[in-house]
């Protein structure tokens, strides 16, 4: 057998490949190997988490319509690769839209109702309700009415029909004009429940308006009107009413002691997971949770 001879060059060409593995060892344990040729960069946290990104669909509560924006474009602000898109409509709507799949989150400013959990386990949606803050109705009325305070008996026979003028509760001598939110909407069903009485029905006269805004413009315009909106729509142009001695405050909410608090919901399908996941952290976070205050809501920690 002939045997093959090793020439200069050969021995050259072997000679840099060893130096060349040698020096790529050193370089790999003065950035921290281990010996198995894996770098340690557990000190760099950007190089250890993933950037996210991605898309996701938010419908629901008009009430918590502007808080969601708000949440949304900070943190698409942080995550420019992240895309998240708003919608209202009702809570109702969010939580139909949620079991036909069609969202990522529902928003609801109400308890989802035992008939919507069993609509959403006949096609497989475990409806789970993730708290992201608290929230009070406040019951606004045009300052030329002359009221300040009711009870909440009275309250409930105002909106029942009952009582149709503000001079039979100590006020001016006007016609109660009421408005109210459509019946998808999450308030329009908590401020039944509490206020009008679960088996009975809003007066046929009040007037159905889609959005907080709606109803603040028409009592600012209206000196019988009175209406219902979260505490975050509040302006200086209507008078907030007193329901059983207490105003619908932060303080009042957090203490358990305005009659009209709730909470305020972003429904998911299971336990979230995820950029899905992630949204949510952040929102009941310390960034989210901030935002809750500055839009006027109250925050859940």
């Amino acid at each position: 057998m002939k045997k093959f001879k090793w020439g200069s060059a050969s021995k050259a060409a072997i000679l840099a490949l060893s130096v060349a593995l040698m020096l790529t060892a050193a370089l790999l344990v003065g950035c921290g190997g281990d010996g198995n040729g894996d770098v340690d960069v557990s000190d760099d946290a950007d190089a250890t988490n993933e950037a996210l990104s991605g898309m996701l669909t938010i419908e629901g509560s008009d009430t918590m319509v502007n808080i969601a924006q708000a949440w949304a474009e900070q943190f698409m602000d942080e995550n420019p690769d992240v895309m998240i898109t708003i919608r209202g409509g009702g809570s109702g709507a969010g939580i139909a839209s949620l079991i036909n799949g069609t969202v990522d989150f529902s928003l609801a400013s109400r308890d989802v109702r035992p008939s919507e959990f069993e609509d959403g386990a006949a096609v497989g949606v475990e409806i789970i309700e993730n708290t992201t803050s608290y929230d009070g109705i406040a019951v606004i009325v045009n300052p030329e009415s002359g009221m300040t305070e009711i009870s909440k008996d009275d309250l409930g026979k105002v909106y029942r029909g009952e009582i149709t003028n503000w001079s039979d509760l100590g006020g001016e001598d006007l016609d109660i004009v009421l408005l109210g939110r459509d019946s998808a909407s999450g308030t329009f069903a908590f401020f039944q429940e509490v206020i009008v009485g679960e088996d009975d029905d809003y007066s046929q006269t009040m007037r159905n308006i889609q959005t907080n805004m709606g109803i603040v413009t028409e009592v600012q315009t209206n000196p019988g009107a009175v209406g219902y909106v979260g505490m975050g729509y509040v302006t200086d142009d209507v008078a907030v009413l007193e329901v059983d001695g207490v105003v619908g405050t932060v303080d009042a909410v957090r203490d358990g002691s305005y009659v009209l608090a709730r909470r305020m919901l972003m429904n998911s399908d299971g336990a979230p997971t995820g950029l899905a996941a992630a949204f949510l952290d952040w929102v009941q976070g310390p960034a989210g949770q901030a935002i809750v205050e500055e839009e006027g809501f109250v925050p859940i920690n």
